[in-house]
């Protein structure tokens, strides 16, 4: 079995790192490449930045972020924001990253999943659901949860699977920036109806929220934002707390 990972969602505009709750109401905190490398030092396992208003403007700041993240940070780099085509994909990928993000462009032309899938490989392509609760149901948003669709989201997971994404990145919008823990039902409910890895994303604030995802969500990977942005909690101590879970994580 792999060993679990631990990464650092950093949300950007231009080209400072925001935070916000429930993809709004954004905050600047400040460069996200000082950031990106004090996590990186601190043993984080992977990196995903995402530009939170490229869909909205096609701003194109993202690259020349990843580029001067690249020069001291050597773990693998996930970018999404505004991606449309397989170009714009290869250009953020020549910038540095390793995997990119999808969302909106996926949402309106599921076809681009494949197509960036066949260009640069299925372990490439990320595909980011940001779910949102409605009634009794999970339903799928899109530009930072500003346009809601009516998919569901375990029926789109299942569809982003079969045109080739290689990973899910379940963000609970609800959850977002709220420090409440994860939506631990919602991530099993995605876990248990793909075979592709799905990182967890959304409302994590201790230790303990990592277990919860892993072990009864069954996520793969766990996204932290606020709680690493605000020194609310260090890389070391959720890995220390994993492995007292007998939890297998990158150390």
């Amino acid at each position: 079995m792999s060993a679990k990972r631990i990464i650092a969602r950093l949300d950007v505009k231009g080209n400072k790192l925001i935070k916000g709750v429930h993809l709004e109401g954004w905050r600047f905190l400040g460069d996200p490449n000082e950031f990106c490398v004090k996590y990186y030092e601190d043993g984080i396992d992977e990196v995903i930045y995402i530009d939170a208003v490229a869909s909205l403007y096609g701003r194109e700041n993202l690259k020349a972020v990843v580029e001067k993240t690249t020069e001291n940070v050597f773990i693998p780099i996930t970018a999404g924001g505004g991606i449309r085509n397989v170009n714009d994909a290869y250009e953020l990928l020549r910038a540095g990253a390793d995997k990119v993000a999808i969302n909106s462009g996926a949402i309106k032309n599921p076809e681009l999943i494949t197509e960036i899938s066949n260009a640069f490989g299925v372990q490439c392509v990320v595909v980011s659901i940001q779910a949102k609760r409605v009634e009794n149901d999970w339903v799928a948003c899109f530009d930072s949860a500003r346009e809601i669709t009516s998919l569901n989201v375990l029926d789109w997971a299942k569809k982003v699977e079969d045109f080739g994404a290689g990973e899910i990145l379940l963000t609970s919008v609800d959850r977002d920036g709220t420090s409440r823990g994860m939506d631990v039902e919602l991530i099993s409910l995605v876990s248990d109806c793909v075979s592709i890895p799905v990182i967890a994303c959304g409302g994590f604030s201790k230790v303990e929220d990592f277990v919860s995802a892993i072990k009864v969500g069954n996520a793969d990977a766990v996204a932290c934002s606020k709680s690493l942005h605000f020194n609310k909690i260090v890389v070391n101590d959720i890995k220390n707390h994993a492995l007292s879970k007998n939890i297998d994580v990158r150390i």
